[in-house]
């Protein structure tokens, strides 16, 4: 599949709806709600079986991405504050939390991501961190960029997690009533 070329336009969200996916244990795409695939502009001919990466923007860093499969694949929930690709080009910020799907025997057997739209406040707060580690990427990979995040996050007295989890109740996302409203997926 080709990768849209990203354009400078936003897509504005609702906030009060979800975006609701799944994937296998690989990153590939088994479920979208409705409004996931409307946003995205993808078909769910287009999503289903292609890798979630098909909604990447360039503009996130990869040891976001890098940090949040750790945790998933590790059984550890993860919340991120991402900036996706449109099929036309445009962009949309999501404030992500993870489920951890288990089989009956308690291996993991997938992931669902309940995404909310990200307050603008929210998105300031991260535009100049994630620069700044594309920055560092560009030139020294993701181990200088991992770094970078760390020295960031130190400055600001916190952890990854405790940044997100303020951005996620900032949000207004509620992991409680995403799981009453779509329930285990």
């Amino acid at each position: 599949m080709i990768r849209p070329t990203p354009i400078d336009e936003m897509i504005n969200l609702d906030k009060d709806r979800y975006f609701i996916s799944s994937t296998d244990t690989k990153g590939i795409i088994t479920s979208a709600n409705p409004y996931f695939k409307g946003i995205s502009g993808y078909s769910a001919e287009e999503l289903l079986g292609q890798p979630h990466s098909i909604i990447r923007h360039p503009d996130m860093p990869r040891v976001i991405f890098k940090i949040m499969w750790e945790r998933i694949q590790a059984g550890e929930n993860m919340a991120a504050v991402v900036k996706n690709l449109a099929k036309d080009g445009r962009y949309y910020w999501v404030v992500t939390d993870f489920d951890i799907l288990r089989d009956d025997k308690g291996d993991i057997k997938g992931y669902v991501a309940y995404r909310k739209a990200a307050p603008h406040d929210t998105i300031q707060a991260v535009i100049p961190i994630y620069k700044k580690l594309l920055e560092v990427e560009a030139t020294g990979g993701m181990e200088a960029s991992q770094i970078e995040l760390t020295n960031i996050l130190k400055s600001m007295k916190m952890r990854y997690t405790d940044f997100i989890e303020g951005e996620i109740k900032r949000s207004g996302f509620l992991r409680s009533v995403a799981r009453k409203l779509f329930g285990k997926w």
